[in-house]
């Protein structure tokens, strides 16, 4: 306990090394994998524009977005030592970190995305975003991510079946993978930085993602079927090294959650309007947007349903999600 405590004095130091004692001015290190034009990296210059203006230009953030900084696995490990403030991960990312994360990735748990809001903003959600400190990671929000959904290179999918023997890209999640598996598809975890390739030269032969990523990442110039079934709303999650959160005073803390949850309804609102834009882009583009009949890809998790159900976790928690009206 000795040597960690040293380490986050050291850390926090070094984070904080170019504060001056005349303007006592501190910076927060935000590292994400995003381009500028993403709806959570525009939600980020807006919750860094209102911490400014709380703390009076005494608390700031600055943001590294497409991976400047690392993968999305790396900010997350630079987060658990100190070396970075903050960072943007998907819910399905944490499930080794906290295992209550899991629940989002239980395909077809919400009703729609008024439903998903409602438990994102209930204490259901708090303990959520709670569950990762003892890993030195602190859930500041969630961020709508939309629906995830199939695309693929060559092949209509409008049933699970026409998913047997795809390789499809997931994340490094057991959910993601489990549920592919379902379908009859091969999971395939790749990092998101690889995926155009790896769509370009055959090693996967789709992916599964929401319509804005599917657009900014250009994945609609390889794959020419986008599936919406939208058999996850997985959202994102703001994090924050704890190391650096126990560096900042009460009142830094207060400032830094303030404007983390004031950023909130805006990256909602910035959301819809690019996935809006997203799905009116690549039809454009001549991506063919299929409508599958979700029941039939419902059935078929029958069996992963049930091992849900029998989660001494999962099993509660999804009771009381399904609860929330």
């Amino acid at each position: 306990m000795k040597i960690y405590s040293t380490i986050a004095f050291v850390t926090a130091a070094l984070l904080f090394a170019g504060c001056s004692k005349e303007n006592k001015t501190k910076s927060i290190k935000l590292g994400h994998g995003l381009d500028v034009t993403h709806s959570v990296h525009k939600a980020m210059e807006f919750m860094a524009k209102k911490l400014e203006e709380k703390s009076g230009g005494k608390l700031t953030i600055k943001i590294y977005p497409n991976q400047q900084l690392g993968t999305e696995r790396e900010c997350l490990e630079l987060l658990q030592i100190g070396s970075l403030g903050m960072t943007k991960v998907s819910a399905g990312v944490l499930e080794n970190f906290a295992p209550g994360m899991k629940v989002f990735s239980v395909p077809f748990l919400f009703r729609d995305k008024e439903h998903s809001f409602k438990v994102m903003d209930s204490e259901i959600g708090r303990e959520l975003l709670d569950e990762g400190k003892k890993y030195w990671l602190k859930g500041l929000v969630f961020y709508d991510a939309g629906s995830r959904s199939f695309y693929t290179k060559e092949k209509e999918v409008n049933k699970p079946e026409d998913l047997n023997g795809l390789k499809i890209r997931v994340q490094e999640s057991v959910s993601a993978i489990n549920m592919v598996r379902a379908f009859g598809g091969s999971a395939t975890p790749i990092s998101w930085g690889e995926l155009y390739t790896s769509l370009q030269q055959g090693i996967v032969d789709g992916a599964e993602n929401n319509p804005p990523s599917f657009y900014l990442s250009h994945h609609y110039e390889v794959c020419k079927y986008y599936i919406l079934d939208e058999h996850t709303m997985l959202p994102d999650v703001i994090l924050m090294s704890t190391i650096v959160w126990n560096s900042l005073t009460e009142q830094e803390q207060q400032w830094v959650q303030e404007a983390a949850n004031e950023s909130v309804p805006k990256q909602r609102v910035f959301w819809q309007e690019s996935e809006d834009e997203s799905l009116a882009e690549v039809k454009k583009a001549g991506v063919e947007i299929i409508y599958p009949d979700k029941t039939l890809f419902v059935k078929k998790l029958a069996g992963l349903y049930e091992e849900y159900d029998r989660d001494p976790v999962l099993g509660p928690l999804i009771k009381k999600i399904s609860d929330i009206k």
